[in-house]
């Protein structure tokens, strides 16, 4: 295993890379450096009930120990329609959708409960915002490749990633490459749209690298749930249909009142996993609006993650329109409602839509 110092692999130089730099200095206050003071093992976590359960972080749900205070999986998962049907995803309790480069999507699947599933994917390359609301959970990160904007952040000690590829072109090796049979690759479709990994890859990658599964002592949870029992809605509006964007893949959301669930949709048709055939549903939908600016000319975005703005919360056929605010730089976003009190959800799954402040207009609700 390669020394870490100051939060930069050594192997990957002592300062942060001329490219990343230029693009987010300190000049720029959308720019976090990260964190080198986490701790792992003393963490305040919830007792087990008799039964041997705890509030899941990641749903709100009374969950096996064991599970839910082991930290979860974060996987960038292709999402362009070459990469239709994904596998695993409908396993993912969080899901964030986020614009790259030329209008379309990709998608990062938080997974807690998987150590059943043999094929998760295609698994893609990094974003360095992805890194971001991987960190919110305190989630390990999987990725096939990355931009240049992430190699700092991917190889600081602040994020325990694990990568497909072992080197960054002009830019040196990336922390987090464990060999090549953590990822494998189908001949049902063409790559990169065919590389896929499994629970079991994972963890002997996370084994090989010596994480840690325990999470960061400061570590409480990202949202707020409702109690057990109780069933939460709200009061400015009602949302059977919502259209948070425009992006390429035409996302929407259908309310299935008879299982309480926003069903997903996008190229024109339902969203489902190939290895169960089930449509996407989800208890909670968020979008998020954050201020997006290109990096370069070649597309890339460099998205504000931690600013704060507006925000819509759905749930049980209602929305509430809120605000997302970050207490620090790496902790989670936090929604809240006009009053100033913190919006809990209901406990379940949850799809986060990040979508660029100037294109609110793109918004239907119905």
């Amino acid at each position: 295993m390669k020394k870490k110092i100051a939060g930069i692999c050594l192997s990957a130089g002592l300062a942060f890379s001329s490219l990343f730099a230029a693009a987010a200095g300190a000049e720029d206050s959308w720019y976090q450096y990260p964190r080198t003071d986490i701790t792992r093992g003393n963490a305040q976590l919830e007792q087990p009930d008799e039964n041997g359960q705890v509030h899941s972080f990641l749903t709100g749900k009374l969950t096996d120990e064991s599970i839910a205070h082991t930290r979860p999986m974060a996987v960038m998962i292709n999402n362009i329609i070459n990469a239709m049907p994904q596998s695993g995803i409908s396993r993912a309790d969080v899901v964030y959708e986020a614009p790259v480069e030329g209008g379309i999507t990709r998608l990062l699947g938080i997974f807690e409960d998987y150590a059943d599933l043999t094929k998760i994917g295609p698994v893609r390359s990094c974003r360095d915002y992805y890194v971001d609301f991987a960190v919110e959970f305190d989630a390990f990160y999987t990725h096939y490749g990355q931009t240049g904007y992430a190699y700092d952040l991917l190889n600081s000690s602040m994020v325990d990633n694990i990568s497909g590829l072992q080197y960054q072109d002009g830019m040196g090796e990336v922390y987090g490459y464990t060999g090549e049979d953590i990822f494998y690759r189908t001949d049902d479709r063409p790559a990169p749209h065919n590389a896929y990994t499994s629970y079991d890859r994972l963890q002997t990658a996370i084994d090989r690298n010596g994480y840690s599964r325990e999470f960061d002592d400061t570590y409480t949870g990202h949202f707020l749930f409702a109690q057990d029992g109780e069933r939460v809605s709200y009061t400015d509006g009602t949302a059977d249909y919502i259209r948070p964007s425009l992006y390429t893949n035409n996302p929407h959301f259908e309310y299935d009142e008879a299982s309480g669930l926003y069903k997903r949709f996008q190229y024109d048709g339902p969203q489902i996993d190939e290895l169960n055939g089930e449509q996407l549903g989800y208890t909670n939908v968020i979008i998020q609006y954050c201020q997006i600016q290109p990096y370069d000319d070649n597309g890339y975005l460099n998205v504000n993650t931690n600013s704060g703005g507006e925000a819509l919360v759905f749930t049980n056929g209602t929305y509430c329109t809120a605000t997302w605010v970050k207490d620090s730089d790496w902790g989670p976003a936090r929604y809240y409602d006009a009053s100033g009190s913190e919006i809990a959800i209901n406990q379940g799954k949850t799809w986060i839509c990040i979508v660029q402040d100037t294109k609110k207009a793109d918004l239907l609700i119905e």
